[in-house]
């Protein structure tokens, strides 16, 4: 495979980079290898290590190199969920060793650690991570993990990533971020110290809603070898289909996240200013508490807005009546969605934990698609109560 300077812009790397033309046919697109398993020239002698397809499968690696290149890691590692990737992760530890955990974090992976891990006999600890005192006071001897969203779903929570870098590192202990609100267009936490970076590749990477997708970008080669152990062993791989889908994804995501950053900026200034709206939470606005952290480590905000209606009935009514933006759970698709956390994508969370963090039943998410912008903020003033 010829080598990209790793150097060359976003947009080259998005189309190029773990890929070449088949050198069989010639053809442009990397084929989808739909085969289960690979003949071998000799007993226990794979072609490449191609032996079983749970294991390697050539669609899922030209994926993997496309995705190290735009998060600038050495290692792509794909799953088959998001969840399934964080899932890996954690079981590289063992029972008795503790992982601190963003409180704000998406409702499946504080149901993964608390109803389902912590039975394993691991130890989590959840934390508001903006504040380094509390990360801080919750480590312990035996922490492994910072496990950390920036933005948080869905409250937009930004923490320091390179002061949380310098901590783990301090005490021995591995960080790790959660990406996908914000993309690899807009964020890469690796360069900024991150030892992990996870992306639920369902949403921006792949962008057209079509399927369930997980990737872990690393640096360490023997972290690296770690998880794809953990991998082989559970089982938790895509098929080549969804990894073609999303590498399809990927070509456009410098172009597709341009307009999602554009119409998310543009759906907040004007929600900030309606009489209706009691509050705005969006990366990019002036008004966001630590707009000037974020300026510092994300080069645009996404297309992802949260806004609080003030009350169940308000927000229920907003998110039966719009039109464009569609009543549905997930993000990051070329057509723009409204959720209501509380009831949706959090309702595993513990209703006092969402309380306190302000995600309430008059919390209302919008994922901004890049339909055109005008008629995006007439869908959502018709439908404002």
């Amino acid at each position: 495979m010829k080598k990209l300077n790793p150097d060359f812009g976003f947009g080259t790397l998005s189309i190029h980079a773990g890929q070449e033309p088949d050198p069989t046919t010639g053809a442009i697109i990397t084929p989808i290898f739909q085969t289960s398993t690979f003949v071998q020239p000799k007993v226990a002698e794979p072609i490449d290590g191609y032996d079983y397809a749970r294991v390697k499968n050539p669609t899922c690696v030209a994926l993997e190199g496309n995705f190290a290149a735009l998060e600038k890691a050495k290692h792509g590692i794909v799953f088959s969920s998001g969840l399934a990737a964080i899932e890996a992760v954690i079981k590289c530890f063992s029972a008795g060793e503790h992982i601190i955990c963003e409180e704000n974090t998406y409702g499946g992976v504080t149901r993964l650690f608390t109803k389902v891990l912590s039975k394993l006999g691991l130890e989590f600890s959840f934390v508001d991570t903006r504040d380094l005192n509390k990360i801080q006071e919750a480590l312990q001897p035996n922490t492994r993990l910072i496990h950390v969203e920036t933005p948080t779903n869905p409250m937009m929570r930004i923490c320091d990533l390179k002061a949380i870098a310098d901590m783990a590192k301090d005490n021995g202990t591995l960080l790790m971020v959660d990406n996908t609100f914000a993309s690899p267009y807009n964020q890469q936490p690796l360069t900024l110290g991150a030892d992990i970076t996870v992306h639920s590749s369902t949403k921006y990477l792949n962008g057209h809603s079509d399927i369930i997708g997980g990737l872990l970008a690393v640096n360490d080669s023997d972290l690296a070898d770690q998880i794809r152990f953990v991998r082989k062993s559970t089982g938790g791989v895509p098929g080549p289909m969804d990894a073609w889908l999303c590498l399809r994804g990927t070509k456009t995501l410098h172009v597709r996240m341009e307009r999602h950053n554009q119409n998310g900026l543009a759906v907040a200034q004007y929600l900030e200013n309606h009489k209706a709206i009691h509050q705005v939470i969006y990366p990019g606005l002036t008004s966001h508490p630590q707009y000037e952290l974020i300026k510092k480590q994300m080069s645009g905000f996404s297309g992802m807005v949260s806004l609080d209606l003030g009350s169940p009935h308000a927000a229920r009514q907003f998110a039966e009546s719009t039109r464009i933006f569609q009543l549905a759970e997930s993000l990051g698709g070329v057509e723009s969605l409204i959720s209501i956390p509380a009831l949706q994508t959090h309702a595993s969370v513990p209703p006092e934990l969402r309380e306190r963090m302000g995600v309430t039943e008059g919390l209302v998410r919008l994922s901004v698609g890049i339909e055109d912008i005008q008629d995006l903020i007439e869908d959502i003033e018709q439908a404002l109560p």
